[in-house]
C-alpha cells in the first residue's frame, strides 16, 4: 500500500524561544506581522496568537492592528500639505508687504492716502438717491 502524500498533515512545532524572539522583533518595530509571516513562511494568524500570548504590551482581549503603510502614507500627505500651506502663507505675506509698500509710496510721492481713514469727511458725490 502506498501512502497518500496529500493526506499527510504537516505540523510544525516551534520552541518558546523562537516564538518570543518573533514577538520581540515585532514589538521593536523591526518587522511587521506580514513581513515576519513571509520571512518564516508561516501564517500571520499564528504570529498574532504568539503576540497575544508572549507580548508585554498587548494583552489578550485587545486587538493588534497594524496600519504601517496607511499611517506612514497619511503622515507623508500631511507633511506635504503643511509645506504647501507654509508656502502659500509665505506668498501671501510677500503680497501683503508689496501692497503696503505700494501704499506707502503712493502716500509719499503722489500724496494719495489709500488706507482707510475714518476722520475724512464723506464726499458729496452725485447727491442723494431717492429711496424706493
Amino acid at each position: 500500500m502506498k501512502a497518500s502524500l496529500g493526506k499527510i498533515r504537516k505540523s510544525r512545532h516551534y520552541s518558546e524561544d523562537f516564538k518570543k524572539q518573533l514577538v520581540s522583533e515585532f514589538e521593536s518595530g523591526k518587522f511587521s506581522v506580514l513581513e515576519l509571516s513571509r520571512l518564516h513562511g508561516m501564517p500571520f494568524q499564528t504570529i498574532y496568537k504568539w503576540i497575544y500570548k508572549y507580548s508585554h504590551f498587548n494583552k489578550h482581549g485587545y486587538r493588534v492592528i497594524e496600519m504601517k503603510d496607511s499611517s506612514q502614507q497619511k503622515i507623508k500627505e500631511l507633511e506635504q500639505k503643511i509645506k504647501m500651506l507654509e508656502r502659500t502663507v509665505g506668498q501671501k505675506q510677500i503680497l501683503i508687504d508689496y501692497l503696503e509698500k505700494m501704499m506707502e509710496i503712493a502716500k509719499e510721492e503722489l500724496d494719495i492716502d489709500i488706507k482707510k481713514n475714518y476722520s475724512t469727511p464723506r464726499s458729496a458725490g452725485s447727491g442723494n438717491t431717492p429711496k424706493k
